[in-house]
């Protein structure tokens, strides 16, 4: 199964989401959404698990949960923007939801992939709506195939130019 993996978008979804994320099983946004039209564009592409950040308005947070559970091949996934951590670290995150194999964050808009208490993959695919903190726009996909660990990895979607 191949999962894609979306933040902050603040309203903006870019044209090379849809190619990062074309063919993938299913969508995993992690808060900050900006707009459920966004929701339901990247829905034409596969099946949308979305959390609520701490810039969505109110329509979107009595939309959609502040933390989401699910279950994919077999892994115990955890969706969530981070913010109720204050600024979220794979260790509290793993602290937070101990029986999450794999946690999905947003936030920080910084990506960042690995592994916590050995067993645990752990990802924020950076912001891929308005640059911000002078980072590049990403998203990331996750590979899972059930009795092996998932295989991830972050994907530029623009040539950085920090002009």
């Amino acid at each position: 199964m191949r999962l894609g993996v979306i933040s902050d978008t603040h309203g903006l979804l870019r044209p090379e989401v849809l190619d990062a994320f074309a063919g993938v099983d299913q969508i995993l946004h992690a808060g900050d959404v900006g707009s459920l039209d966004l929701l339901t564009e990247l829905e034409t592409l596969a099946p949308v698990t979305a959390v609520y950040g701490n810039t969505d308005d109110s329509d979107l947070q009595s939309t959609l949960p502040k933390v989401a559970t699910l279950q994919l091949d077999g892994f115990d996934i955890v969706v969530t923007h981070g913010h109720q951590l204050g600024s979220p670290t794979p260790e509290a995150l793993n602290a937070a939801f101990p029986e999450a194999q794999i946690l999905v964050f947003g936030h920080t808009h910084r990506p960042l992939l690995t592994v916590v208490d050995v067993v645990v993959t752990v990802m924020t695919p950076g912001g891929a709506g308005p640059r911000r903190f002078n980072l590049p726009p990403s998203v990331g996909i996750l590979e899972l195939e059930p009795g092996i660990p998932p295989r991830g990895r972050i994907l530029p979607l623009l040539d950085f130019d920090p002009e």
